[in-house]
């Protein structure tokens, strides 16, 4: 049934405004903080993502208790000084990513030179920091100091010394944990130092490259599970009155010469593999150590004897239980400022430690879980190897898809990264660098599952590598293919409509200034209705446009994107013409463009917005569930309101409905408003605008209460209403919507007009999913549909390809107008859309997608 159409003939009026709709931004801490010495950094930033510092002081200088201080890899030439506190339960955490053979290196480099250690902690508590790689500062008589601090961890940390210690722990500290270092000195040098009046230290799955360990009147020390290769010197020294200390599945190499072959020393009586002294020996216990004999120093001296014999050491003192004294066969150097010492197959070293050890970690000095050789005896009571370095079966990497997960929040989605073995292990093996979408910062995570939960729908993706080395050499680091990507969709949530913008009050902008001929605004749109922006993935908005000047079309789209070549608004001079635009969200503005050659006023009234939380779509056959001109019906009164009952044809739980709502034969210049059933007062808002004679259509999103709705006549005279239903929200509607940047599908001109009666199909665009999920097909199409060149009256239809066109219309037009409509239609056969000509004439059609719906998960 086609209606007759008008030329426009004059401006309707517009209901003004009373304030603007939408609150500013809130200002809130971000959970972690970020730094990065590239140059995007800011000098005066937040610490977020988008703000990040350029220096791990300005993030010490702030950082909170429960926050991670997530580290960039890159040059950071500058003295670290840690003055603040996390608490047990949420210590402070800087945590270098170390990734893809790029590392985070911190102090004297790059021409900086300063007196005192790289790195110093003192006097904080509940902090740790991990994956640093260290230069000393000028004159420094350490690279990184730990003074007077409780419960802090020291972990993954790098540092050649010569000399002078990587570590020290000084006085008036408990509890300081020292893992997974890697500390290189000169012949002679010392790792790290224990000062007198510590206590409680844990020195744990380190490697000492020419350096040793050294500890003086610090009771309770655990030193446990290390690689100590020194140069025919002491290896592992507890000096003082150290009582308590507990030494066990480390590995000892005190011979001459490079790994992985030992030599005889020229003197080796100073290279002694472990020493404690006499005062150091109450309640202190040694066991599970693996000491190479090639150099000949002894492997113990305890309380000022040495001990050149396992088994004469144990009878004497009823320690050394489980100690062997073989070739370690410790294979050559791997890495370089961040190295590590492989174990071979057949060393003794490899399922022979205890478990059970005071310090002992959950994976090894490079991350990995621990490995069940086959062919050697689990002799220390599980799979355990001594020394720092587990050795590993044949690992091959899997997984790496991204999928959506469903339930409760539609944006949840899944990736399982996975480093498998042919060795049975004790946990995860490998690690992970991993960013997903929106995100400019790696994170280091384990490998396995990882569920993330995305801001905005669209493409999410998970860029993500792997390293059974920690991230410490480049060869064995395991790449996985481009970004695997998933696909997800929003729900809807209807508001009462608000007014946004209004150019000739000043609503939006700053100013009554009419929008000039190829001119931009931006309408900022920082929180909607609670929402931050970046939570928001699209918005609807009922635009109008009044007062032109001269002919020409509105562009809307996100800001911060390139502006795309379609058209949302068309209008020619004088006229006053509504639509209905879906738009993305990016940076929390969006920008408006004047495609004319004239000014022109205008206004927006939000509609709704999709978001995570809100209500599925479902497209419908266009159904007409209103038509005034009707018998038994009549035109709306003026400034009167009506109820449009849809109780019977929508399911009881729906939300809202989506309407292409047509004023047809008005008597007078007015607006139409269409609004919530339980609404207290009309809103300042318009959904159509129309002048005496004219038939004009416009497309509705409204919330309904109990199946109603209302519409209001803001009109000095009476007019017909027709009410088309092309979908519901809520109830067992459960179709998601995946914004587009705005993009043209489909445009018949120059030579492909549409005749009488006839149709034209085009097929959504869509996003497709590299490496996961198998891309969503649309289950309907947000487009606009215009119609331009017709050389006769009438209406679109657009409805699924196949289906018999429905008695419903979306854009009406006359001959010689352009007229355009939003459309929210089915797909149909051939995954297609159909677009039904309805009238005695030619006319060409333009299709801009603005997003597409896909079924629920």
């Amino acid at each position: 049934m086609s209606l007759a159409v008008v030329p426009l003939l004059g401006v309707a009026a517009l209901v003004a405004p009373t304030a603007p709709a939408l609150a500013a931004p809130s200002a809130a801490a971000p959970a972690d903080l970020y730094v990065t010495s590239t140059s995007t950094c800011r000098a005066n930033g937040t610490g977020s993502q988008e703000s990040p510092f350029c220096t791990i002081s300005a993030a010490a200088a702030v950082a909170q208790p429960g926050q991670t201080v997530w580290i960039a890899a890159g040059n950071y030439p500058e003295k670290v000084e840690l003055t603040r506190s996390g608490t047990e339960a949420a210590p402070i955490v800087f945590r270098a990513v170390n990734e893809r053979g790029r590392t985070v290196r911190v102090g004297n480099i790059g021409g900086t030179s300063w007196a005192g250690p790289a790195l110093t902690l003192s006097g904080v508590h509940d902090v740790r920091v991990t994956g640093l790689t260290l230069f000393s500062g000028h004159s420094a008589t350490e690279i990184a100091r730990v003074e007077g601090a409780q419960r802090v961890t020291l972990d993954g940390l790098s540092g050649a010394s010569g000399s002078r210690p990587v570590v020290r722990v000084g006085t008036g500290s408990a509890d300081v944990t020292v893992s997974r270092g890697w500390f290189v000195g000169s012949t002679g040098g010392t790792g790290m130092v224990v000062e007198p009046g510590v206590t409680g230290t844990v020195v744990t799955a380190n490697t000492f490259r020419h350096s040793h360990l050294e500890v003086t009147d610090a009771p309770g020390t655990a030193v446990t599970g290390n690689t100590v290769v020194t140069d025919c010197t002491a290896g592992i020294r507890i000096t003082g009155t150290s009582p308590g200390v507990a030494i066990a599945n480390n590995l000892l190499r005190t011979g001459a010469g490079a790994v992985p072959d030992p030599q005889p020393c020229a003197d080796p009586t100073a290279a002694t593999a472990i020493s404690v002294s006499a005062g150091s020996v109450p309640q202190s216990t040694a066991h599970h150590n693996l000491f190479d004999p090639a150099g000949g120093g002894a492997y113990y001296s305890w309380a000022g004897t040495d001990h050149t014999d396992l088994a004469a050491f144990r009878t004497a003192t009823g320690q050394g239980v489980d100690d062997l004294a073989a070739p370690v066969q410790l294979q050559a150097q791997q890495g370089g400022e961040r190295g590590w010492f492989p174990l071979a197959p057949t060393s003794p070293a490899v399922d022979s430690a205890d478990p059970t050890a005071a310090g002992a970690t959950d994976t090894d000095l490079l991350l990995n879980a621990h490995a069940d050789a086959p062919t050697a005896p689990n002799t220390g009571g599980a799979f355990r190897d001594r020394g720092a370095v587990e050795l590993q079966g044949t690992l091959t990497v899997t997984g790496g898809e991204v999928q959506r997960v469903g339930g409760v929040n539609p944006f949840d989605v899944t990736t399982s990264l996975a480093v498998s073995s042919d060795w049975p292990t004790d946990g995860p093996v490998g690690t992970v660098v991993r960013r997903w979408t929106g995100e400019t910062f790696y994170r280091t995570v384990p490998t396995g599952q990882a569920d993330h939960r995305a801001r905005r729908a669209g493409t999410v993706c998970a860029e993500q590598f792997v390293s059974t080395s920690g991230f410490r050499l480049i060869d064995e680091i395991i790449v996985t293919p481009a970004p695997r990507c998933a696909i997800v969709g929003a729900r809807y949530r209807a508001l009462s409509p608000v007014r946004v913008l209004d150019t000739r009050a000043a609503v939006g902008v700053g100013t009554t200034v009419p929008l000039a001929a190829n001119a931009e605004l931006v309408l900022p749109l920082h929180t909607v209705d609670g929402v931050p922006a970046a939570d928001v993935s699209a918005v609807v908005l009922n635009v109008t446009v009044t007062q032109p000047t001269a002919s020409g079309f509105i562009r809307v789209w996100p800001d911060g994107t390139t502006m795309p070549d379609v058209s949302n608004v068309n209008y020619v001079a004088g006229e006053t013409v509504p639509n209905l635009v879906t738009v993305p969200m990016s940076n929390g503005n969006l920008r408006i463009r004047n495609t004319g050659t004239g000014t022109v006023h205008v206004v927006a009234d939000l509609q709704g917005l999709y978001a995570a939380a809100g209500s599925g779509f479902r497209a419908v056959t266009p159904l007409r569930v209103l038509d005034t001109r009707g018998t038994g019906s009549t035109a709306l009164a003026p400034r009167t309101s009506r109820v449009l009952d849809l109780t019977g044809r929508v399911p009881s739980g729906t939300t809202a409905v989506a309407l292409n709502v047509t004023v047809t034969k008005p008597t007078a210049n007015g607006v139409l408003t269409v609004y919530p059933y339980d609404a207290t007062s009309v809103p300042t808002a318009s959904n159509l605008n129309f002048v005496a004679g004219q038939t004009i259509p416009n497309m509705v999103l409204v919330p309904v209460v109990n199946g109603r709705a209302m519409i209001y006549n803001a009109s000095s005279g009476s007019t017909h209403v027709i009410v088309d239903l092309l979908g519901r929200y809520g109830a067992d509607a459960t179709d998601l919507l995946v914004p587009l940047s705005p993009r043209r599908i489909l445009d018949t001109r120059p030579a492909d007009p549409i005749g009488p009666t006839l149709r034209a199909g085009f097929q959504p665009s869509y996003l497709g999913s590299a490496g996961g999920d198998v891309p969503p097909e649309p289950t309907a199409v947000v487009a606009n549909v215009t119609a331009t060149g017709p050389t006769a009256a009438g209406v679109l239809t657009v409805h699924p390809n196949g289906a018999v066109p429905a008695v419903a219309s979306n854009v009406n037009f006359v001959a010689g107008e352009t007229a355009a409509n939003l459309v929210m239609a089915g797909v149909g056969e051939g995954d297609q859309v159909a677009v039904w000509n309805d009238s005695p004439g030619y006319t060409d059609v333009i299709v801009d997608q603005a997003g597409y719906f896909i079924a629920g998960y």
